[in-house]
């Protein structure tokens, strides 16, 4: 007798079902489609990738007939053929209908899937590199339960796993919090029953603003950081090195790198 085992990531195929501006500088994206009903996820900053179609195509190309040799047969595809891909973080994920949000940041001069994002309309269609698994390896938020503050800074980029994160801390729970974006007009209301003191940085250094900060007391002091690598790096430093934090409860995700396309850095892994 065998036992299956899940794969704990798949492909879903998708279409866009609406947008809707956030800011100057994000949209949000919400698409569906009946592969959404093996989509799980039960984490707040749950990573996955997209791919997109280049202008002219109708779907994006990747070779899913090869099975696990989709990737290196992705990448043999010519660069104008071969799908856009991108990692992004889930914003929402909903049932009945089945539905998830990715909100996309637009930035000038507009990359290939900023360019895509601020274009998509009904029934363009992707592909989703997603979890199957509801809890998974891209899921990094996971504070110890003896957690008595929650510190997080995120830049644009990590704007929807913060949004999600917060939404997802119970009533009572300690929190401070910095977001930087580069526009006053991406300031937006974030829903959450924690005990939460937000700041939002416009075109502002977050290491010295948070540097300058004092912390409420705390024991057991638990520090999520996402967005620019060099940032994150930075911030990194200062909890462990200046704030005495213990680096087992650091979680640190450069989202991107200053100067660096993502097909740059992953030839660079």
């Amino acid at each position: 007798m065998t036992t299956a085992v899940a794969a704990p990531f798949r492909f879903f195929s998708l279409q866009v079902v609406r947008t809707r501006r956030l800011g100057p500088s994000m949209v949000r994206v919400t698409f569906g489609g009946e592969d959404l009903e093996y989509f799980f996820s039960d984490g707040c900053d749950q990573s996955l990738s997209i791919f997109l179609p280049h202008p002219g195509q109708t779907e994006p190309q990747v070779p899913l007939e090869l099975g696990d040799g989709w990737w290196q047969g992705w990448r043999e595809l010519p660069d104008d053929v071969r799908a856009v891909m991108r990692s992004y973080t889930l914003r929402a994920l909903r049932r009945g209908p089945d539905e998830v949000d990715i909100d996309f940041v637009l930035h000038t001069p507009a990359g290939p899937a900023s360019h895509w994002a601020a274009r998509a309309g009904a029934g363009d269609r992707v592909l989703l590199l997603g979890p199957a698994i509801a809890d998974n390896r891209a899921i990094r938020f996971r504070p110890p339960l003896d957690t008595d503050l929650v510190v997080i800074w995120g830049d644009d980029s990590a704007v929807p796993a913060v949004s999600a994160i917060l939404e997802s801390l119970p009533a009572g729970t300690r929190a401070r919090v910095w977001l930087e974006v580069h526009d006053a007009g991406d300031i937006q209301d974030l829903a959450t029953e924690a005990d939460a003191e937000i700041t939002w940085l416009v075109q502002e250094e977050a290491i010295d603003a948070i540097r300058a900060a004092q912390l409420p007391p705390a024991e057991h002091p638990y520090v999520w950081i996402a967005g620019e690598s060099g940032s994150v790096k930075a911030l990194r430093r200062h909890f462990v090195g200046e704030r005495g934090v213990d680096r087992r409860r650091v979680t640190f995700v450069g989202y991107w790198r200053q100067g660096l396309s993502e097909e740059q850095l992953r030839e660079q892994a």
